[in-house]
C-alpha cells in the first residue's frame, strides 16, 4: 500500500495497537518527534483499518499531564500520598536490594509478583523475572482470563481452537462474546460474514449491539452456561445429530458421555438457565445440522466457579459434532512464531518440584499444568502470614484493588506488605500504596513483536517517539535482573530476545521490521496425520487425565445461588469498549464517551425497585455496597443487573480514598467456592439487592 501523507506528517509509522489485546494494525503520524494522529492501518489483517476509541486515543496517553515519567520513592506513610523523584538507578537500586534481602533472609516465595492484563511479551518478561528469581509465587488474571478455555482445550483435543472465518461458516455462536468492546477487528469479519449469509447466534444475558443484528439471541441467566452446554450435548446425542464417524474414530469416552448428560434433559435445562426450551433445542440442532459452524467463546464464561467445565463442555460439542481443525469450523491456528507460554521464553523450566511445592495453597487443587497462585491466595499471606509471611509484593501493569475480589480486603493485606514496588504509568488506587513506583514506557515508544493466542499471526510494534526519561518494561525487568544477579538471562539487547521469539519462522527481528506482519501457514485437519496431541491422541471427552489428577473427568456443573427474599436480583457485569479493565479512566476522549459508571437494569426490574433512569443505585452484596447510575433498558433480562467494572475517579484529588466509590470488586468474594481446576472466582451471577439512593 503507498501511504498518503498529509503536508504537516514528518513521517508514518506502520505498527500495532497496545491499548488493548486486539492487537489491531496502526498508522502512527509523527510530526517533530511528536506524535499527533493516530488511524488503523488499512493493511492490517487483523482489523483492515478499522480502529476503536481506545486506539485512536493512545496519544492521549502518551503526553497526559499525570502520565508517571520519573520513578517515584514514597516520602510520608503509606497510602498518604507524598511522593519523592528519585533517578532510575535510584529507584531499581531499592527495588533490587528489598526483593534480594527479602530472599536471602526468608527464601525466594517470600517475594510475590502480581501481574495485569498488559499481554504479549510483556507478561513474559516479568514470569522470565520470576522463574530465574525463584519465587513460585505469581499471580495473574489468568484464573478468569484465557487459562480455563486454554487447558479445557488441551484435556479435551489438545489445542486451543480459533474461528476459521476464512472459510465461510454458515453458523457463527457468540458465547459470552461481545467483540464490538474487545476485539473490533474481529466483530468487523463477523458482520462482513453476516452481510454475506452466515446466520449469527448470540449466547449472553444482554444485549450486546451484535444480537440486535443476530438471527437468534438466547438471554441466558448468568452463571449458567454449563447447563446450556450439557444441555445441547444431551439434545444432540438423544437424537442422533452426532458425527457418528468422527466419534467412533476419533473420540474416546462417548458411552460415559451419553449417560452423564442424561441429567441434562430440555424441561432441567430451561428452567435452569431462563431459556424457552424450544430456543435452546434449535440452537442445539442448527449447531448439530451445519456443515461449517463456529462457536466463539469469550471471557464471560470464565468468570464463575463453572469456568473450566464450561469450557470443557463447548469442547465437547465441538468435537461430537465433528467440528474441529475443519474448514468454516473452529481450527487449530499453526502460529508462526515462539508462543509466549513456551519454557525457553518464561524460563519456566527453572520452577523445580521442590520451589512449586513452596507455593502459598489454601487448599484449591487446580490443575497441575496451572503454575500460578490464586489472588486470594497472597491477600490471604498477607494479612494472616499463614503459611508463610509475604515480605515483598512487586506489582507490574495491575490494579489489584480494583481487579481483585473482596477489593476491601485486598487493601488491608497490601498495607501489611514489607515493601511494594508497583509498575504503572498513572498514579492508580494501588499505586498510592506503593513504596517504590517505576514507571514504564507506552506501546509508542519502543520496539516488540505482537502476536495474540487467538490468531495465527504475528505483528510488529515500531518504536514512534522518544519520550526523555522513559523505560521500556524490557529496560526495567532486566535492569532489575542485573541488580538480582540474573543478568545473564536477560539479553542487552532486546532485538535478540525477539530473534529467540521469531525462531520458528527463520527470521531475524532485523527481517521482521522490514516485513512488518506474518502470517501462519493454513492446513486442515491434521488430526489425520498424527491424531490429537492428547495421551490418547483422540478427542478425550471422558478425561482419564483429569480422573487420575482428581478432577472430574467429565462436564460437572455446581449450581450458583437463586435469588433470596434478602438478595432478590442477580448480579452481573462486562468489559466496555472504551476503557481495558480499570485502565485509561484518565482519558479526556474515553471519559466524554463513557463519563460514570452505570448499572443497566430492564423496566421491570427497575419498577420493582422504584428505580428511574439516571438515579443513583445502592448495588449492596453480603460484601458491601457501591453506587452507579441506573439505565434502564430492555436490554437486560429481567431480574438481572448489569453492573459497571473497574470504575474509579483519577479527576478526583482524593481518589486514593474514594476508589471504593463505584468499585463492583466492593461486592465480590475472595473465599471459596473456587473453580476447583483453575480458582476462578464468582465475578458474575451474583446475588444482590438494589434501592435508589440520594447522594
Amino acid at each position: 500500500m503507498n501511504i498518503s501523507r498529509r503536508p504537516y506528517d514528518d513521517k508514518i509509522v506502520k505498527s500495532t495497537c497496545g491499548m488493548c489485546f486486539s492487537c489491531c494494525g496502526i498508522l502512527v503520524h509523527v510530526k517533530n518527534n511528536r506524535v499527533i494522529r493516530i488511524s488503523g492501518d488499512p493493511d492490517s489483517p487483523v482489523n483492515t483499518g478499522t480502529l476503536c476509541l481506545k486506539g485512536k486515543s493512545a496519544l492521549e496517553m502518551l503526553y497526559h499531564p499525570q502520565r508517571l515519567i520519573s520513578p517515584l520513592k514514597r516520602a510520608g506513610v503509606r497510602g498518604e500520598g507524598k511522593w519523592e523523584k528519585i533517578s532510575w538507578e535510584e529507584a531499581l537500586d531499592i527495588t533490587a536490594a528489598k526483593l534480594q534481602a527479602s530472599k536471602l533472609k526468608f527464601g525466594p516465595e517470600s517475594v510475590a509478583f502480581l501481574q495485569g492484563t498488559t499481554k504479549g511479551l510483556i507478561d513474559v518478561y516479568v514470569e522470565r523475572l520470576v522463574n530465574a528469581f525463584g519465587s513460585p509465587n505469581i499471580a495473574t488474571s489468568g484464573h478468569v482470563c484465557f487459562l480455563p478455555r486454554l487447558f479445557a482445550s488441551k484435556v479435551t483435543n489438545g489445542f486451543f481452537p480459533v474461528p476459521d472465518y476464512q472459510g465461510n461458516p454458515e453458523y457463527i455462536i457468540l458465547w459470552g462474546a461481545d467483540f464490538l468492546n474487545t476485539r473490533i477487528g474481529e466483530h468487523k469479519k463477523i458482520i462482513h460474514l453476516k452481510k454475506k449469509g452466515t446466520k449469527v447466534i448470540v449466547i449472553d444475558p444482554a444485549t450486546p449491539l451484535i444480537a440486535r443484528k443476530a438471527d437468534l439471541h438466547a438471554k441466558i441467566w448468568p452463571g449458567t452456561d454449563l447447563v446450556l452446554a450439557l444441555g445441547m450435548i444431551y439434545i444432540i446425542i438423544q437424537d442422533q445429530l452426532y458425527d457418528k464417524k468422527f466419534v467412533t474414530k476419533y473420540c474416546i469416552g462417548f458411552d460415559e458421555l451419553k449417560a452423564h448428560v442424561a441429567d441434562y434433559p430440555l424441561e432441567k435445562v430451561s428452567r435452569l438457565t431462563h431459556i424457552p426450551a424450544e430456543e435452546i433445542d434449535r440452537i442445539a440442532k442448527i449447531y448439530a445440522s451445519a456443515k461449517k459452524a463456529v462457536i466463539q467463546w469469550g471471557n464471560a464464561i470464565e468468570h464463575g466457579v463453572n469456568s473450566f467445565q464450561t469450557a470443557r463442555a463447548i469442547s465437547i460439542l465441538r468435537a461430537i459434532t465433528g467440528k474441529l481443525d475443519k474448514k468454516g469450523c473452529d481450527i487449530e491456528p499453526l502460529y508462526p512464531v515462539t508462543g509466549a507460554g513456551m519454557a525457553n521464553i518464561t524460563l519456566s523450566n527453572r520452577m523445580t518440584d521442590d520451589s512449586w511445592e513452596k507455593r502459598l495453597y489454601s487448599g484449591t487443587p487446580m490443575l497441575p499444568w496451572f503454575k500460578r497462585v490464586l489472588p486470594a491466595d497472597i491477600v490471604h499471606s498477607l494479612n494472616t502470614a499463614d503459611p508463610y509471611k509475604l515480605s515483598c509484593v512487586y506489582i507490574m501493569g495491575a490494579n489489584p484493588l480494583l481487579t481483585f475480589s473482596n477489593a476491601k480486603n485486598t487493601e488491608t493485606a497490601l498495607k501489611k506488605a514489607d515493601f511494594i514496588a508497583v509498575s504503572d504509568r498513572f498514579m492508580t488506587p494501588t499505586a498510592h500504596l506503593a513504596d517504590i513506583i517505576l514507571p514504564p514506557s507506552t506501546f509508542l515508544e519502543y520496539d516488540s513483536v505482537i502476536a495474540p493466542p487467538y490468531y495465527a499471526y504475528a505483528g510488529i510494534q515500531r518504536k514512534a517517539v522518544d519520550i526523555k526519561g522513559s523505560l521500556s518494561d524490557y529496560d526495567i525487568t532486566t535492569r532489575l535482573a542485573e541488580r538480582l544477579g540474573l543478568g545473564h538471562d536477560f539479553y542487552p539487547d532486546i532485538s535478540d530476545f525477539f530473534d529467540l521469539v521469531l525462531n520458528p519462522s527463520g527470521l531475524t527481528f532485523k527481517d521482521f521490521k522490514k516485513l512488518g506482519v506474518l502470517s501462519g501457514k493454513r492446513k486442515e485437519k491434521k488430526y489425520r496425520e498424527n491424531g490429537f496431541k492428547t495421551p490418547s491422541g483422540k478427542v478425550e471427552l471422558f478425561s482419564r487425565q483429569l480422573k487420575d489428577s482428581g478432577f472430574s473427568p467429565l462436564p460437572s456443573y455446581i449450581g450458583t445461588h437463586e435469588p433470596s427474599k434478602q438478595y432478590p436480583v442477580v448480579l452481573t457485569s462486562g468489559k466496555s469498549s472504551f476503557f481495558r479493565h480499570s485502565d485509561n479512566r484518565q482519558l479526556p476522549t474515553l471519559r466524554k464517551a463513557h463519563p460514570e459508571p452505570v448499572i443497566k437494569m430492564n423496566p421491570v426490574t427497575a419498577k420493582s425497585f422504584h428505580i428511574n433512569e439516571n438515579d443513583n443505585v445502592c448495588i449492596e452484596t453480603a460484601n458491601g455496597k457501591i453506587v452507579q447510575k441506573a439505565m434502564v433498558t430492555k436490554d437486560i433480562m429481567p431480574g438481572v443487573v448489569f453492573a459497571d467494572f473497574g470504575w474509579w475517579f483519577p479527576e478526583d484529588e482524593n481518589s486514593h480514598n474514594t476508589w471504593e466509590t463505584s468499585n463492583i470488586n466492593i461486592l465480590t468474594s475472595d473465599t471459596p467456592p473456587f473453580s476447583l481446576e483453575t480458582g476462578s472466582v464468582n465475578f458474575r451471577g451474583i446475588m444482590c439487592k438494589i434501592a435508589p439512593v440520594k447522594i
